[in-house]
């Protein structure tokens, strides 16, 4: 059985999500943030010298990195579900976007989350920094269009990696100057399998992340 190692408010929801969306059998180990620093748990570290999470256990191997997690499960236990074929010029847009979501998008949004701890002080580099979320969202919403899905209008795991960054988006206001990233996120979380995740791993919000106690 596979077995998901899962931070509250965290990336790991979305493995939830995609191991609900293809219905495989996991074990779930929670692990909760420090109510006053929002960091993970030293135990973490015991699992995976980054000490960070999603970490995916399965036959004695040990994985890391969300993208990472998602390609191997979808490779190995999707059964040609959740990815276009991998001869396909859609394949390639698949892998791209699986790379694009942590690679480079992520980026601001994390760097505004920190941001948002120091105040007054980081005011020089918000300006700097909203240019940023505003060409990463109009790169996605471009590329999204009128279509249900990011890879055509065929859900894939894809749709779940970029889910993430529309969510962060969200939880920092950013979200609402793209109406069809607005409509897309909305079809997303109506997705029964998102809903069971939810269920599994508990209450999700990333604005929780900007509630650090000193």
């Amino acid at each position: 059985m596979l077995t998901v190692h899962h931070l509250n408010h965290s990336r790991s929801q979305r493995i939830l999500w995609l191991l609900e969306e293809l219905e495989l059998d996991y074990a779930l180990v929670p692990h909760q943030r420090d109510a006053h620093t929002s960091l993970a748990p030293p135990e973490l570290k015991s699992v995976h010298p980054l000490g960070k999470a999603p970490v995916l256990e399965d036959q004695g191997r040990v994985i890391a990195e969300s993208g990472a997690i998602i390609d191997y499960v979808v490779r190995r236990h999707g059964g040609g579900r959740l990815a276009p074929p991998p001869d396909s010029v859609e394949f390639d847009a698949y892998v791209e976007w699986l790379h694009y979501a942590e690679g480079s998008a992520m980026l601001p949004f994390m760097l505004g989350l920190y941001l948002s701890r120091l105040g007054d002080a980081a005011a020089p580099l918000q300006p700097r920094l909203g240019s940023e979320v505003h060409n990463h969202l109009a790169y996605i919403a471009n590329a999204l269009g009128e279509h249900e899905y990011l890879v055509g209008d065929t859900f894939t795991a894809a749709d779940i990696q970029v889910g993430f960054v529309l969510e962060a988006a969200q939880s920092s206001h950013a979200l609402g100057r793209f109406p069809n990233l607005v409509a897309y996120l909305r079809r997303l979380h109506e997705r029964p399998a998102y809903q069971r995740a939810i269920l599994r791993g508990g209450p999700f919000d990333l604005s929780a992340m900007r509630k650090r106690k000193d």
